[in-house]
């Protein structure tokens, strides 16, 4: 074999830092150990993986061809030596969540992954679809959980669970004794939505087609909970996912308006790169997210 492991966790230690000493940094070792691996593996090869400029390589087109390869059979290789030492320890499992289901549904599985494997770590980065993607693609994230419709070829794109937004207002809100709307008062009435990039923006979009350059969109918001509140002052009617209403609407804080001409169903789903070897934990992460019964939440 012509290349080691070690030289492939410095090349996709540059790839991620676009930086030698950055990537020694991160894998413990000297810069020069590190230049030297990385010298060696396009050496033996006769190969450039990466355009240097200055200080900052950048991945060129051959690395980024070669690096979902490399990342696939390091992670590989990792799990078979952890099969072979037989620890008992989980790895690190890195997910990624939209912010309806990072606020109000990963936490919860987290718990159950946790109690489950003693030791076990589990990071959580709460996003929007956007940048979710952009993190599951460049091997940041493990796993991916998005609200938002999605097609991409190096993406693997599994249906999780159904979901549905709902249109809301104030219980003081006149809406909220007429308690529906037809597109003249969608047309009238302000509205607060979540910000152009998420998954429950692009459904309200969908949903609300032909209509939308017609809305009077008053405030757009990145969290859902400061939605919640500024509709809750009055502001404005809102949409969200039933997930993170269901507890205001138990309260009568907020109060639901049907729109029976427009279609709010929607997917939850799992995104993972194509490339990425589906460890244990990984796949004993989406089996808990599947065991979560829809009704609890």
């Amino acid at each position: 074999m012509k290349y080691s492991f070690r030289q492939l966790e410095v090349f996709l230690a540059v790839s991620h830092t676009e930086n030698i000493t950055r990537a020694a940094q991160s894998l413990s070792m000297s810069q020069s150990a590190a230049s030297s691996a990385l010298k060696d593996l396009e050496g033996q090869f006769s190969i450039q993986l990466f355009d240097r400029v200055g200080k900052r390589l950048q991945l060129n087109e051959l690395g980024r061809l070669l690096r979902p390869s490399a990342q696939a059979l390091l992670e590989q290789a990792q799990a078979l030596e952890h099969a072979f030492s037989q620890h008992l320890t989980p790895g690190l499992l890195k997910v990624g969540a939209t912010l309806t289901i990072g606020n109000y549904l990963a936490v919860g599985i987290m718990s159950r992954y946790m109690n489950e494997h003693a030791g076990g770590r589990v990071t959580l980065d709460v996003a929007n679809t956007s940048r979710v993607v952009k993190q599951v693609l460049n091997f940041d994230l493990d796993i991916g959980l998005i609200e938002g419709e999605l097609h991409h070829p190096d993406l693997d794109i599994i249906p999780w669970r159904e979901d549905r937004l709902v249109v809301f207002c104030a219980p003081e809100h006149y809406l909220a004794e007429i308690g529906h709307l037809d597109d003249t008062r969608l047309r009238q009435t302000p509205w607060i939505l979540r910000e152009q990039g998420s998954g429950t923006r692009q459904t309200f979009e969908r949903a609300m087609h032909g209509l939308m350059p017609e809305l009077d969109v008053r405030l757009e918001l990145q969290h859902t909970e400061a939605i919640k509140r500024a509709v809750e002052a009055g502001l404005g009617i809102g949409c969200l996912s039933m997930v993170a209403l269901r507890e205001a609407f138990r309260r009568g804080t907020l109060v639901p308006l049907a729109v029976p001409q427009r279609d709010f169903r929607r997917h939850f789903y799992f995104i993972l790169h194509r490339h990425k070897y589906r460890s244990a934990g990984i796949q004993r992460w989406i089996e808990l997210c599947k065991e979560q019964p829809v009704a609890s939440v």
